[in-house]
């Protein structure tokens, strides 16, 4: 397919980390992106802004919307989709990449956290894409990209953070269902996942992490790049992973990805 020139991206949580990334990736070719994310104001603790993040793609060589959206409300996000579509005269690709983290054991996760990931990473994947879908049907080559791993039910992924993985695992099972829901209508659903740690503000979620062993997010929105410009047809239901989408482009030299190229990488979760 090319690239993504003149192609509408609607991307929840794109005002910082790989949304940001993958947006940024897509305004490169000439894409319009819809910037769907809560933070409209500046966070000390959380740097990026809706506001920021539109500034940043159209200098890339984009178009921007910046949309203030929480996905836990429904009115705002299809009111989101909906401004999208008459903006830029259409919506051609979504990524759901806004997620909420809580890595915590049974005892430790308060009931305002588990509802909280739930509502934001299964709930809200769901209601993005459905709020979407009249729109995708009516796009020439419609991808629906969801930043989560592929199902594995080993134990030792749910132990340390159980309401995490369930959450977090409701995405990748909208990929299963969803997938073969739309098969027939040529919308492409398919699941991306980093083979190692990515430096992003998460990261602070996860004890004992340092940014020099992990990779910058310009490897996921490659990755992503890489199979939003594929055939929608011909290529849906899969659990990437970036590495390999990156190798299978011909890709070999993986060191510009890393914050500090030679440190050891750590691998991500819910990968063997």
């Amino acid at each position: 397919m090319g690239d993504l020139s003149g192609k509408t991206l609607f991307v929840t949580g794109a005002s910082r980390g790989i949304g940001l990334a993958i947006a940024l990736r897509a305004a490169r070719d000439g894409a319009n992106i819809a910037i769907a994310a809560k933070s409209a104001v500046a966070n000390p603790k959380l740097p990026g802004t809706i506001h920021t993040a539109a500034a940043a793609i159209e200098a890339a060589g984009g178009r921007a919307l910046a949309l203030q959206v929480d996905i836990r409300e429904e009115q705002q996000v299809r009111a989101a989709a909906a401004q999208a579509a008459e903006h830029f005269g259409g919506i051609d690709i979504v990524v759901n990449n806004a997620s909420a983290i809580w890595l915590a054991g049974t005892a430790e996760t308060p009931m305002k956290r588990f509802d909280l990931m739930h509502q934001v990473n299964t709930r809200g994947t769901f209601l993005v894409t459905q709020s979407c879908l009249p729109y995708l049907k009516q796009a020439a080559n419609p991808h629906v990209l969801m930043l989560s791993p592929p199902p594995n039910l080993d134990p030792k992924w749910f132990a340390p953070h159980t309401a995490y993985t369930i959450a977090k695992y409701g995405m990748s099972l909208c990929v299963l269902g969803m997938s073969a829901e739309f098969g027939a209508l040529g919308i492409a659903v398919n699941a991306l996942w980093p083979r190692t740690v990515i430096a992003t503000a998460a990261i602070a979620m996860i004890d004992g992490v340092q940014p020099q062993h992990c990779r910058t997010p310009d490897i996921v929105a490659d990755a992503a790049h890489a199979i939003l410009t594929r055939s929608s047809r011909d290529f849906t239901g899969h659990f990437a992973i970036d590495e390999e989408v990156l190798r299978e482009d011909g890709v070999v030299d993986f060191g510009r990805y890393a914050v500090q190229p030679g440190m050891p990488l750590l691998p991500d979760l819910f990968l063997g």
